[in-house]
C-alpha cells in the first residue's frame, strides 16, 4: 500500500501533492511499469483523505501518460520508455563496506566452528518440538532477564559443571556478552573506572569506551592481574578472565584470586566481572573453580556465553549477579526487554536439559584435543620447533609460539600473510609497551582444517628461514 505524508505541504492542494508523490515513485522506479495502483477507495482510507482527492490525482496521472485506466480493473503504471523523463536523483545511501579479506591457506586468528561440528540434526529436531509443543509460550513477552525455564536450566548447569550454587533469579540472559557489558555499565554507574587486562581482548576495551566510561589497562604478571595497579589507577570495576586469560593463556592461582577478592571487598562499590572465557575447553586436568564460587562478600559478577561452545552465530550469553545487585537490576533496568528470542531460549533450554549440551561439549573436547595433537605433530615433523618455542597452559583453544627471529613482528606478519598464513602477534593485544611479547604470535586452532597443515607449516618455516 502506498504511504505518503500530507504534513507541511504549504499551499499545495491535497490532490496535487498526492499526484506529485506517485509521479516521483514512478520516475524513481519504485512503482514499476504494469504495476496496479491501489483502488481509489482503499488508498483514500489508507491516507485519511477523500476519494475525490485520489480520483483527482489519478486523473492527472492518466492525463499526463504516467498511468493507464483499464475499465473494471483499475489503474496501472504506464511504460515510460518513450517519454523524455528526467532521471531520478540517486538515493544517498551509506552502504556498509564489503569485507574484502584475502583468501588464506590457514587462518590461525579464526575463532569459528566448522559446519560439521554443529549438531544440526538435534537442534532442528528441538526447534520443531518447541514450535509444536510451546506455541503459546513463543508468543508471550519474555521477561527482561530471560525466560525462567532457561535461567533455571543454566543455574542447574552451573551447579553441576562449575560448582556454582546460584538461583535462577540471579541470572540475566542477553544477546552476546557485548550487550551484557553495556547493561553492567548502566547498572554499576558511568562514574566508575573499569579496569581491563593488559594484554587483553581489544573488543572489551572498545565496548567500555563506546559506553562512555573510563577504561584503563591493568598490567599482568605470570599470575594474572597485578593488584598494586588497581589502587594506583583508581579502578572500581575489574574485568578479568582468571580461568583462562586471552591471549596469554595465564591461569590465576588461588592466592592471587583471594588478593583480588580482598581488594574488591575493601572499597565501597567495587566489583569484579569474571569472564569465564573458554572454561569448557580445559583439555588437561580438572576445571578451575570460579571466583564467584569462593566470593563471600558478593562482589563477583560471573559471565559466560554459548557462542563459543555452540557457534558464534547463536548470540546467547548470560551473567550471574550477586544477590545485592539483583534488586538494583530490577529497579533500574527492569524495563528492558530480553534481546534473545523466545524461540532460541526455549530451544537452548531443551538442548541443555536433555543432556545434548554435555554430549556436545565432550565431543568437541575430544575433537579439539585431536586437532591440537595433529597441529603439534605437524609442527614437530615440519621442523617448526627448530625455529620456535611453544607456550601453552593446557586450557582453551589457542596457544603461543615464540619465534627465533630478529624480524619485526609486523614485518613477519606481513610475510606470513603473503604466503597465505594469517596470524596476529601478541604485541597487538597490548596497550602501550609490550615488554616480553616480541616475536610471539597467537595461534587459534578451533576452526583449523587439518588437510592444509603440512603446507601451512612449511610456509611458516620458509618465512623464518628466509
Amino acid at each position: 500500500m502506498l504511504t505518503y505524508s500530507f504534513e507541511n505541504i504549504g499551499a499545495e492542494s491535497l490532490y496535487e501533492h498526492l499526484y506529485r508523490c506517485i509521479r516521483a515513485d514512478i520516475l524513481a522506479g519504485r512503482l514499476q511499469a504494469g504495476e496496479k495502483l491501489p483502488s481509489k477507495r482503499s488508498l483514500a482510507h489508507q491516507l485519511g483523505i477523500s476519494v475525490i482527492t485520489v480520483e483527482g490525482a489519478y486523473g492527472q496521472l492518466v492525463a499526463e501518460g504516467y498511468c493507464q485506466s483499464v475499465p473494471k480493473k483499475g489503474f496501472f503504471v504506464a511504460r515510460l520508455s518513450s517519454l523524455p523523463i528526467k532521471p531520478a536523483q540517486a538515493q544517498r545511501v551509506h552502504r556498509e563496506p564489503e569485507a574484502c579479506l584475502p583468501e588464506y591457506l590457514a587462518d590461525f586468528t579464526a575463532n569459528s566452528l566448522r559446519p560439521e561440528d554443529f549438531p544440526f540434526k538435534t537442534w532442528t529436531r528441538l526447534l520443531r518440538q518447541v514450535m509444536a509443543q510451546q506455541a503459546e509460550e513463543l508468543l508471550e513477552r519474555s521477561p527482561g532477564m530471560g525466560i525462567m525455564s532457561l535461567r533455571e536450566t543454566i543455574a542447574n548447569h552451573l551447579r553441576s559443571f562449575r560448582g556454582l550454587d546460584v538461583a535462577s533469579e540471579q541470572i540475566v540472559v542477553g544477546a552476546g556478552t557485548e550487550y551484557l557489558y553495556g547493561l553492567l555499565v548502566q547498572l554499576l554507574g558511568r562514574d566508575k573506572c573499569f579496569g581491563v587486562e593488559n594484554p587483553g581482548f581489544d573488543k572489551i576495551r572498545q565496548v567500555y569506551r563506546q559506553n562512555a566510561v573510563r577504561c584503563v589497562p591493568v598490567a599482568m604478571d605470570e599470575q594474572g592481574i597485578c593488584p598494586q595497579e588497581l589502587q594506583e589507577k583508581g579502578v572500581d570495576v575489574l574485568h578479568i578472565s582468571p580461568s583462562h586469560h586471552f591471549p596469554t593463556g595465564c591461569i590465576t592461582p588461588i592466592s592471587r584470586r583471594y588478593e583480588l577478592l580482598g581488594w574488591a571487598s575493601a572499597g565501597e562499590g567495587r566489583f569484579i566481572i569474571e569472564d569465564d572465557y573458554d572454561s569448557e575447553f580445559r583439555l588437561t586436568g580438572r576445571p578451575i573453580p570460579t571466583m564467584m564460587g569462593i566470593d563471600v562478600s558478593g562482589r563477583v559478577i560471573y559471565m559466560n556465553t554459548f557462542s563459543k561452545t555452540l557457534t558464534p552465530t547463536i548470540r546467547i550469553s548470560y551473567m550471574v549477579l550477586p544477590d545485592k545487585l539483583v534488586e538494583v537490576f530490577h529497579r533500574e533496568l527492569g524495563f528492558y526487554s530480553c534481546t534473545v528470542s523466545n524461540f532460541e531460549q526455549y530451544t537452548l533450554a531443551r538442548f541443555i536439559r536433555a543432556g545434548y549440551f554435555e554430549k556436545h561439549i565432550n565431543r568437541m573436547r575430544n575433537c579439539y584435543r585431536r586437532r591440537r595433537e595433529a597441529l603439534l605433530q605437524t609442527m614437530k615433523a615440519g621442523g617448526l620447533f627448530h625455529h620456535a618455542d611453544l607456550i601453552e597452559r593446557g586450557s582453551g583453544l589457542h596457544f603461543l609460539l615464540r619465534f627465533h627471529t630478529g624480524k619485526d613482528d609486523h614485518v613477519l606478519q606481513q610475510e606470513l600473510s603473503q604466503k597465505g598464513i594469517r596470524m596476529r602477534p601478541l604485541s597487538d593485544y597490548y596497550v602501550g609497551s609490550a615488554e616480553g611479547a616480541a616475536h610471539t604470535f597467537v595461534l587459534n586452532y578451533s576452526g583449523m582444517e587439518e588437510d592444509c597443515l603440512d603446507e601451512a607449516i612449511d610456509r611458516i618455516v620458509s618465512c623464518l628461514e628466509a
